[in-house]
């Protein structure tokens, strides 16, 4: 009975899918500034970022985040470990080193069997041990829908933090996983994804970002996130507007999953895009057909956005190349200038960035 199950069916989002749109977030998170100075308290709400991080006093600061969703692959297993993936890659995402990681564990116990939430934890626990932490623990409720997810502490000198505010006008960007995770996931639901097509999204959702570790190291690296489900436009409007730059994107350089374009034509993807649209459209200029599909597209355990200055790029190319990441970084996607109107210039064949540079 287990194996006829898929979880997909259970939940209305998926993945990174369920995130509430930027814009609503906006208004939940307004007037949330606290009236007392917490003066360790390095990165909150403020930013954005990925994580919060406090310092501990001794030249190093503790990452703290949680993430968790409801199921974007029908099997168990798979379920947890791309949800602990996610959670734990929020920790690289700031330059850090995950130490520690509980569950978070919401189940139907009417309609699933507690076998199926138990290859969950089999799953999660499995990607802790590749990020060498332990599953210490964690809490479960009784849910309509299945839910899953870590809450993950880490460590780093503050020297290698990484924040999503920090740019500087002339960093160029890179990004070390393809775009189409969502698209991928939508065709799943709706029972339409080549064989091939899921495999290679399943197996990009299960890498770690461990590189994050490295690159919090390069000096030349200024600001570093991970995408997620506010698509590529969202979090790089983040970064954008957090350090009071613009960003110049140059969209036949973004890597895309082989096949998205086919699901896509098709009008296969899930609905957020269309929420990310609606929060990001006025900071964004020179989109053309529908390449806000794969620009707005929820990621679910996405690669990391990295702004890293130009005389860096040897031992930024080094990094990746240990990491085998040299087969995706060939060229920036984009780069940062000072600020002008918009959040986001989506650059024309005649505006590309010069990749002679690289």
């Amino acid at each position: 009975m287990e194996d006829s199950i898929k979880l997909t069916q259970y939940s209305k989002g998926s993945g990174c899918g369920c995130k509430i749109p930027a814009s609503q977030l906006d208004i939940i998170l307004s007037g949330d500034e606290s009236l007392t100075i917490f003066k360790d308290l390095l990165v909150g709400n403020n930013s954005r970022d990925d994580a919060a991080v406090l310092d501990l006093g001794n030249g190093n600061a503790l990452i703290s985040t949680t993430d968790f969703f409801t199921p974007i692959v029908d099997d168990a297993y798979d379920f947890g470990r791309i949800a602990s993936v996610n959670a734990i890659n929020d920790i690289y995402a700031m330059g850090g080193k995950p130490v520690l990681a509980i569950a978070i564990l919401g189940w139907n116990m009417d309609k699933l069997p507690a076998e199926l939430a138990q290859k969950v934890i089999q799953g999660s626990r499995a990607i802790c041990e590749e990020a060498g932490i332990p599953l210490a623990g964690g809490h479960s409720i009784s849910t309509t829908e299945p839910i899953f997810g870590l809450a993950v502490n880490g460590i780093i000198p503050i020297t290698n933090l990484k924040m999503n505010n920090t740019a500087k006008a002339g960093d160029l960007l890179f990004l070390t996983k393809p775009l189409g995770i969502g698209i991928i996931s939508a065709a799943l639901k709706r029972g339409i994804v080549k064989d091939e097509d899921y495999k290679t999204a399943l197996k990009l959702m299960s890498q770690l970002n461990i590189v994050g570790q490295e690159l919090g190291k390069l000096k030349g690296v200024s600001s570093m996130t991970d995408v997620t489900g506010f698509g590529l436009l969202g979090h790089l409007i983040e970064m954008a507007d957090g350090s009071n730059l613009t960003a110049e994107l140059d969209y036949p350089a973004i890597p895309l999953i082989k096949g998205v374009e086919y699901y896509s034509n098709q009008f296969c993807f899930p609905d957020n895009v269309y929420r990310n649209w609606n929060s990001y459209e006025k900071k964004v200029k020179g989109i053309e057909g529908t390449s806000f599909i794969t620009l707005c597209d929820p990621q679910t355990s996405g690669g990391l956005l990295i702004a890293i200055h130009p005389e860096s790029l040897d031992e930024f190319n080094k990094v990746m190349k240990d990491f085998q990441f040299e087969t995706i970084i060939k060229a920036p996607i984009g780069k940062f200038i000072s600020r002008q109107e918009i959040s986001i210039q989506i650059l024309d064949g005649e505006q590309r960035i010069n990749e002679n540079h690289f």
